[in-house]
């Protein structure tokens, strides 16, 4: 890339784009509004974003609705960490650096629900029995304080036709999990692993 097309200062960004549409900055608050809220408890599914010492991290959180995490109060919310594959990472990061950003989506809706706040990570019973399931609990809970909150438009879904029937793959159409795994260590049993992941991801959910 020719030196003379890279963008290196804030200011020649800034002449690439229009002014701000007042409404985007409206539209932020330092705390959930009861609007935000109600959209709130209707999702549930959100990426997690933190940073740590020496690495970035984004993974993806999932549950039933209402399940997904509590809401303590306008400036406050608690987020089970569920099973997963226990390398940890977004935890470490948040154990070295509070900072998080949270992006949250309701199946079938195009705007999303961005939260940017610190993170801190609680065993207090009075959080970790809250998210019980069948007599599973979280090893820890996500405490997040709340610094902003905002709607994202709607434009990059609409792109994207990302609810759309039209857009699913057969899983058959993309490389399995083995497959994925034996591309980055050939010697990896891919059929093997393919054939007991849906039962074992069943039986380890919670």
């Amino acid at each position: 890339m020719p030196a003379s097309y890279e963008i290196k200062t804030v200011q020649e960004l800034k002449k690439l784009y229009d002014d701000v549409n007042p409404n985007s900055l409206a539209k932020e608050t330092p705390r959930l509004t009861p609007e935000y809220e109600k959209w709130l408890q209707s999702s549930n599914f959100f990426s997690l974003a933190t940073v740590g010492d020496d690495e970035l991290d984004c993974s993806p959180r999932g549950d039933k609705t209402g399940q997904l995490l509590h809401i303590i109060d306008s400036e406050n919310l608690a987020i089970p960490d569920r099973r997963g594959n226990n390398r940890i990472d977004s935890l470490q990061n948040i154990v070295e650096d509070p900072r998080v950003a949270l992006l949250f989506f309701i199946p079938g809706v195009n705007e999303c629900l961005r939260i940017n706040g610190l993170a801190t990570l609680t065993t207090d019973p009075q959080f970790i029995n809250r998210f019980d399931v069948s007599g599973n609990l979280p090893k820890l809970v996500i405490l997040v304080k709340i610094q902003s909150v905002y709607f994202q438009c709607a434009r990059a879904i609409i792109r994207s036709n990302l609810w759309s029937s039209e857009n699913r793959l057969n899983s058959s159409s993309v490389p399995t999990a083995g497959q994925m795994t034996k591309g980055a260590k050939s010697d990896f049993d891919a059929d093997a692993y393919d054939r007991v992941l849906p039962t074992r991801q069943k039986n380890s959910l919670y």
